[in-house]
């Protein structure tokens, strides 16, 4: 079966709504698929025809417990699929983004129930956990009836709630930033004083470490140049005697120099030394070329030259460096910076009592920022908060609940406990007859009751956006007459900018509806079926005049109906 919804209604700004819901073997639902649109959806039907099953099925998309009993008889599983719209829905989508789970415009949120009572979720054919099922369908539907525990319900949304309505956003993010600068500042002065302490308690220890390799005093790349010189000196015996067998070819027998200079004057006192010059002038040239490299070799000789004291400074000093190396386990390289860190730590210990009153400073002149901000916007919210009590207490009124009594209480919290959000506690508190003393929105009356409360609070918080789409679960439980009437027109004012579904049995709420949804419950060989139809208006007029005049519907019930849907 298909259902088909049309609606066409003015100013709407509805985040994400529900397009379509899907249900197979549902208790008495054996495969129904409902298509839905904006606006003020009614659901009707007699009792026991199923309306219940519709939110059991919305339930459990929602991420609420399943449950074997809700599998048709005959049946190994039941399922139920969803369609959402979630293009303007950030918090979806990051939710969504969180998962890894991939997302335009629209999202299937599908869940299985097994008999064994087990199941599967999906969202977009990714298994996911009920968790995060929850998580998501807490930004998608709101469910107001006997049970609800969950937007307006739950207290930690209230403080937000208060600021959006207010239109706070801006100082809100003041405080926020000034929270920050206070915290970072709070910080850096527990850490600095932990440092002072630690420090403090090391100071004998950073004193003699100081101390010791201030004497020491080691260099960058000393290690290095020090085993060199080491290595080169103990080789210093081979390296002269390597010098001295080459001074000695040098001057063996008369010596090269002695020969090349007998060479050349024989050639000189010749008759002939004319036709001699090229070679006179390269014995010259040779005679200096080895009397430059002969004192060349003296040089070197003079050069390496030492005494044992030398060799032995070298190796303590290198000794030394490498002690201090394995006792402060570092490299050699690293004891100048380390020393020069330990020297800061002192400097610290010394400078810390002006260094710690600078940042304590610090700290309470943040502070005081911060506190000077959240005190502006607690008088914001004090002025917001008279506006907003006004207001519900205004659609109470028009709801017929004058008994009923609603207070945003604003109370300054400890300074343990303030916040990026502010110092104050934000608290919304009912009673729903005089004389009952004030309580949290989820300690007040259940039921219809409570849902009144919810739809008051709702319409009075319309330019809040919040959750999409609304459900209300026989909201109108116990009225009747002018009551149903103004429950029937503020939930269609609530459709101009959220998705709404309401469970009804009076007519005059369902005349408000865009558009009737009409469940019943028939029977067909043997087994019981809940189908659910949209109505057309002839089938509006025959439904309200149903639950006008019951069993037997008579003309004058036909014409009240039609009354009421061209009033509604």
């Amino acid at each position: 079966m298909q259902i088909v919804l049309d609606l066409f209604v003015t100013k709407v700004y509805i985040e994400a709504m529900l397009l379509r819901i899907n249900i197979r073997n549902i208790v008495l639902i054996e495969q129904c698929e409902i298509d839905f649109s904006q606006g003020l959806c009614v659901l009707t039907g007699e009792t026991g025809a199923g309306k219940s099953i519709l939110l059991d099925s919305l339930g459990l998309i929602l991420g609420m417990r399943g449950d074997s009993r809700l599998i048709r008889h005959g049946k190994e599983q039941a399922e139920v699929s969803a369609v959402f719209e979630i293009k303007d829905n950030q918090n979806v989508q990051n939710l969504l983004s969180e998962l890894a789970i991939e997302a335009e415009d629209e999202i299937i949120i599908r869940r299985i129930i097994n008999q064994d009572g087990k199941g599967k979720a999906f969202i977009n054919d990714v298994g996911v956990s009920i968790n995060a099922l929850k998580a998501i369908g807490d930004n998608l539907i709101e469910i107001h009836g006997q049970h609800d525990g969950r937007g307006l319900m739950d207290s930690s949304t209230h403080r937000q709630i208060l600021d959006l309505h207010g239109e706070l956003q801006e100082i809100c993010g003041d405080v926020e930033q000034n929270y920050k600068i206070w915290q970072k500042a709070e910080s850096d002065l527990q850490e600095m004083q932990k440092a002072i302490e630690q420090a403090e308690r090391d100071k004998d220890y950073l004193l003699h470490v100081s101390k010791e390799l201030s004497i020491l005093a080691p260099q960058l790349g000393e290690e290095d140049q020090l085993a060199d010189k080491r290595n080169f000196m103990m080789q210093n015996e081979k390296f002269v005697e390597t010098l001295n067998d080459a001074m000695a070819e040098l001057n063996a027998g008369k010596g090269v120099a002695a020969m090349l200079g007998s060479a050349n004057r024989t050639l000189a006192r010749s008759a002939l030394s004319t036709h001699f010059a090229e070679a006179i002038e390269a014995l010259e040239r040779a005679s200096n070329e080895v009397s430059e490299a002969e004192a060349a070799i003296e040089k070197i000789l003079r050069s390496s030259q030492y005494d044992k004291n030398t060799l032995d400074q070298i190796e303590e000093r290198l000794f030394a460096l490498r002690a201090a190396s394995r006792k402060y386990n570092m490299p050699c390289d690293e004891l100048a910076n380390f020393i020069s860190n330990i020297n800061d730590k002192l400097e610290q210990i010394k400078n810390s009592e002006h260094a710690t009153a600078d940042l304590q400073k610090l700290v309470i002149a943040s502070k005081n920022k911060y506190l000077s901000v959240a005190k502006e916007l607690s008088a914001k919210r004090i002025e917001t908060a008279k506006q907003l009590q006004k207001a519900v207490l205004s659609e109470l009124q028009l709801l017929k609940m004058q008994a009923t009594e609603f207070e945003i209480a604003i109370e300054q919290m400890p300074e343990e406990r303030w916040n990026a959000g502010g110092i104050d506690n934000v608290s919304f508190q009912a009673a729903t007859n005089k004389g009952m003393q004030l309580a949290p929105l989820n300690k007040i009356a259940s039921g219809g009751e409570l849902s009144r409360f919810m739809l008051a609070m709702k319409v009075a918080l319309a330019k809040v956006k919040s959750t999409p789409t609304l459900i209300f679960d026989e909201i109108d439980t116990g009225t009747g007459g002018a009551v149903a009437d103004s429950i029937g027109k503020r939930l269609a004012e609530l459709g101009t900018t959220h998705q709404i579904l309401v469970v009804t049995h009076l007519p005059q709420v369902a005349a408000c509806g865009n558009h009737h949804l009409f469940i019943q419950k028939q029977e067909s060989d043997g087994k019981t079926f809940t189908n659910v139809k949209t109505l057309s208006q002839a089938e509006r007029v025959e439904e309200l005049a149903r639950m006008l005049a019951g069993a037997e519907i008579t003309p004058e019930a036909r014409l009240a109906a039609e009354k009421l849907l061209l009033v509604g």
